[in-house]
């Protein structure tokens, strides 16, 4: 199932199919979850002049490849922001819980702009495409990814983090205009800051992930972005990173900030 595919029963349905090619070990890779939450979000709000300003989503249980039920409640609704909640249930239980704000612009007179400039990286053509083992999350082949600093996952590094280019894989998506929805499926694909520190694969997911919105998409699924992770800490089975994502313009398009859950 394409994701196209995938938005439109979740704009016509309450119920709907995980798709195949996403496992991420024996559940659904945490940014195709993260996306679906987010399109029925775009859905239920229904109002292009309101943008995304932030979203956090909590990872209650693993999601299973089966059906799920969505549900979406809007909190609120003022003249200029509203918020939303939508709920991803299995088995009569929530696996997932996204609460997003949406706003319009607002006149105002205070205007900052200290937001962190893009990495100067290598060109994408001198680099090659990172062709990770046969151990790798089954979702990886969506995304092409390539490595510039950093080490892979599982090299026993004594350093933890990395930056590279990223893009959607033109072999199992077709090129169009990139929505919000689409950018948590890419955003989350990296693995976690601290794998590299690790000599062998483990366990290891995200339990929360907090986004906040810079600049408005201008981009296609084929376009090449930058990805940069930082771990602030990492300590008795959990880690705090945070993340910064450019698009092929050196625009500072989202900031993340995850708590991750490590089993080594």
């Amino acid at each position: 199932m394409s994701l196209n595919s995938l938005y439109e029963s979740i704009a016509h349905h309450d119920w709907i199919d995980i798709p195949e090619g996403w496992l991420q070990g024996r559940t659904i890779y945490g940014g195709l979850v993260a996306g679906i939450l987010m399109y029925k979000a775009l859905c239920t709000i229904n109002d292009a002049s309101k943008r995304l300003l932030s979203t956090s989503i909590t990872f209650v249980g693993p999601v299973q490849l089966a059906k799920g039920k969505l549900t979406a409640e809007i909190l609120r609704q003022g003249k200029s922001v509203t918020t939303i909640e939508v709920r991803l249930w299995q088995d009569d239980a929530v696996q997932s819980i996204l609460v997003a704000s949406f706003g319009v612009p607002r006149t105002s007179k205070i205007i900052v702009q200290q937001e962190k400039q893009a990495p100067e990286f290598p060109s994408v053509d001198s680099l090659t495409i990172t062709q990770l083992p046969e151990s790798a999350p089954q979702c990886i082949q969506q995304m092409d990814l390539a490595w510039v600093s950093g080490q892979f996952p599982c090299t026993n590094s004594p350093q933890p983090d990395f930056s590279g280019w990223f893009r959607f894989n033109s072999n199992f998506h077709e090129n169009r205009l990139m929505n919000v929805a689409d950018l948590m499926v890419a955003f989350d694909m990296w693995p976690p800051g601290i794998l590299p520190m690790l000599d062998q694969m483990a366990p290891a997911s995200s339990l929360t992930w907090h986004v906040t919105y810079i600049h408005p998409l201008e981009t296609t699924l084929y376009d090449w972005m930058k990805y940069r992770v930082f771990t602030d800490s990492a300590a008795d089975g959990y880690s705090t990173e945070y993340a910064h994502l450019w698009d092929h313009n050196d625009r500072l398009i989202a900031i993340s900030r995850q708590t991750i859950t490590v089993f080594a």
